[in-house]
């Protein structure tokens, strides 16, 4: 991996990011803590392009977002990854609104916010409708892999964004991994790269139908983890 993960934007996805980063810095609703432009091109756009060291990512058609906050990665990926459809899903409107702002004035065509939970979505059209799922430090592993399953395809992704490894959590995920239908495939520091020198990233790949008893109502996957 390169030192510098943005190296490969070309100067006009880099324009769009920065007007991504203005607007954050001057937004006055609560969506990210880390808001000053220099920071944030480190810790939210060059920590966003990490994930797209799995090819699994990388190559994907389209990608779900889930729990995006102020729009990261999502909004990166879609700036990195033209030819790709990638839905920021968020549940608080101040943070929807901020990330469609974001999408029409930088002019993102192939960023589509979704304000909603991610379980209700799953229940509906969005089931097993995407190659691959992200979620950037927003839950338990299990959680996560919980809530990507019925949005994931079979053999679809989700990369998960995470700090410091934790061996109870990777273990609670293990154990509900066939509940799941989901398997853990791949570990990736990536903190020399990214805004937090303990990232990692966590590939855990969709093998199996999705099972019926999924999605759970909203909530439930992160009050009760399964494993």
């Amino acid at each position: 991996m390169s030192l510098d993960p943005t190296a490969s934007l070309d100067p006009q996805q880099r324009k769009r990011l920065q007007v991504v980063l203005e607007l954050l810095a001057t937004e006055k609703a609560s969506v990210s803590s880390i808001t000053e432009p220099q920071r944030a091109w480190k810790f939210h756009v060059a920590d966003s392009l990490t994930g797209l060291e799995f090819p699994a990512l990388a190559e994907a058609a389209r990608i779900a977002d889930i729990g995006s906050g102020a729009g990261f990665p999502a909004l990166v990926l879609a700036v990195a990854l033209p030819r790709a459809e990638v839905d920021p899903i968020e549940s608080i409107g101040r943070k929807c609104e901020f990330i469609q702002r974001a999408i029409e004035v930088a002019g993102i065509a192939n960023a589509t916010v979704t304000c909603a939970r991610s379980e209700d979505l799953a229940a509906g059209e969005r089931r097993e409708a995407y190659d691959a799922v992200t979620a950037r430090a927003v839950g338990r592993l299990s959680t996560l892999a919980e809530l990507a399953s019925p949005l994931l395809h079979e053999e679809g992704v989700l990369v998960a964004w995470k700090g410091k490894r934790n061996a109870d959590e990777e273990q609670q995920l293990e154990n509900a991994a066939e509940q799941l239908a989901m398997r853990p495939e791949r570990i990736l520091h990536v903190g020399p790269y990214a805004g937090s020198e303990h990232r990692h990233l966590h590939l855990i790949r969709k093998v199996g139908p999705t099972p019926p008893d999924l999605p759970r109502r909203a909530g439930i996957a992160k009050k009760r983890p399964r494993g």
